[in-house]
Formats: C-alpha cells, structure tokens, sequence
C-alpha cells in the first residue's frame, strides 16, 4: 500500500533542530512521506538565529499547489510564516483543502523571542485559526492571540483555551511546558468535548531545541495515518518525550531532540 503522505509550510532551520528540518525527521520517523512548502530560510544554530529571509508569497502558494495537485496530501502542518503576506498566501493555498490542518501559530519562542511581525497577528485571528482542526500554541501565543493574561496555572490556561475556541479552531492544544509546574503537561479542549490535561514525563535536559514542532509533526504524522485527533496527540507526546531521553548534546547552545530514537530503542 502507498504510504501516508503530510506536507508541512513553514521556516527552513539551517541547524537542522527545528522548523522544516525537524517536520520531515518526524514524519520519516513515524512512515509517513514528507513533504515541504518553505517559507522562509533562516541563519541559525544551537545558540541562535542570526538572519531570516522571507520567501514570495507567491513562492509559497505555488508549492503547495504543486505538491497537492499530484500527491493524495492526508494531513498539513503549518510553522513559522513570519509575516502578513505568508499567511494570506498560506491561508489562500489551504482553504480548498478539505483535510485535517494543524496550525502551529509560531509567533515567540518558548524563551519569549518574538518570530512574528507584529502586524500579522491579526491575519493569524481572521484567516488561519478558522481553518485549524487543531492550533498548537505555547503559552506566550495563546496570549497573544487572544487566550488572556498572566498564564501562569493550570486554570488560567484552560481558560485561555475556550476563549481560543471562540477564534474558530476546531480544538485548542496549549503546551505548559513554559511553566515549571506544567513540564510535560499540555491542555487539549475539542469544540465537541471536554478538555483534557494530556501528560508526559517531564526529561530534565537542556537539549529541547525544536520539540514544539517535533510535536506538531507527530500529531499531523498520526492524523495522516488515520488516527483520531486525541489518539494522534497522545502519540506525538510520547515520540517527543522519548526524543527528549535521546536528546543530541551538540553545538555550544542547545541541542535538538533525536528524531530517529525510535530505532535506537527497537535495537535495545
């Protein structure tokens, strides 16, 4: 049988942690074909990004239409698209598409490094979330797409996730991990169910580089695959935990996560 395929749009990471890089490791890792519409190339290693260059709007629509109109695409995770004009031609490309899209709002690191225009956020709101079958913000952007102030306790978050709902997602996943009483746990609200506080071991290492997207990939890996939603997600979180356990002590800054520890524990 043909293989499951994803496609993932989003920002190339030149160190290879995160980003496209880290979305078609996954998606390797987990036996679904990958495939990428990048956004934006960006300059960066273990301790930092140093440069990013956006690419034409029009760059980006014509590859996911290349891609979509050949390959049958299952599912479609969105990443880091920088500005106003990636997310109008983004969200141009995938409104005809009638498949699961998660939508990564990559807007500030986890450290709070911003990576988003200002002015886009609004584009976020109006043109992207209404599409989403699932939005997977940290807790710095669902702030700022509107999910409240001060998250700082499992409430406040669960909070922030219905007012999220209300932007038109179909489900809201709000990652604690910014928090150090919510390591490893991470909030899931469905439109048409009850939340659910979804968690994981919490890894003590320093070497998290890429793991928000790592776990986007794995849950549109899952839904391309067939899994239900809540299924896909409990499986993207222990992929990513056991990345965590593998994680690569490379560079002078932090490392990424092992994308391929799946066979080092088949092979003892």
């Amino acid at each position: 049988m043909p293989p499951a395929i994803a496609l993932t749009i989003g920002g190339s990471d030149s160190g290879g942690g995160a980003g496209i890089q880290a979305d078609l490791k996954t998606f390797l890792a987990l036996q679904v074909h990958g495939c990428s519409a990048i956004t934006c190339v960006t300059a960066q290693n273990t301790c930092g990004v140093t440069r990013v260059d956006p690419l034409p709007p029009a760059s980006v629509l014509a590859q996911v239409e290349a891609v979509c109109g050949d390959l049958p695409v299952a599912a479609i995770k969105t990443g880091m698209l920088l500005n106003r004009g990636l997310i109008e031609a983004t969200a141009a490309a995938l409104e005809p598409l009638a498949l699961p899209k998660l939508i990564d709002p990559v807007m500030v690191s986890r450290a709070g490094s911003p990576l988003l225009e200002a002015d886009a956020i609004e584009a976020y709101r109006q043109l992207l979330l209404p599409q989403a079958e699932l939005i997977t913000p940290n807790l710095h952007e669902a702030r700022l797409l509107g999910g409240g102030d001060g998250l700082d306790d499992a409430a406040a978050v669960e909070r922030a996730a219905a007012l999220l709902l209300e932007l038109g997602p179909a489900a809201v996943l709000i990652k604690g991990g910014g928090l150090p009483s919510l390591r490893g746990h991470d909030y899931l609200l469905p439109r048409d169910g009850a939340g659910t506080w979804l968690r994981s071991i919490a890894v003590d290492t320093p070497h998290t580089h890429g793991s928000g997207c790592t776990l986007g990939a794995a849950i549109t890996a899952g839904r391309a695959r067939g899994l239900p939603l809540l299924e896909a997600v409990q499986a993207a979180k222990a992929y990513v935990e056991g990345g965590l356990r593998h994680a690569l002590a490379i560079g002078a800054g932090q490392g990424p996560l092992c994308h391929w520890h799946p066979l080092l524990e088949a092979h003892g």
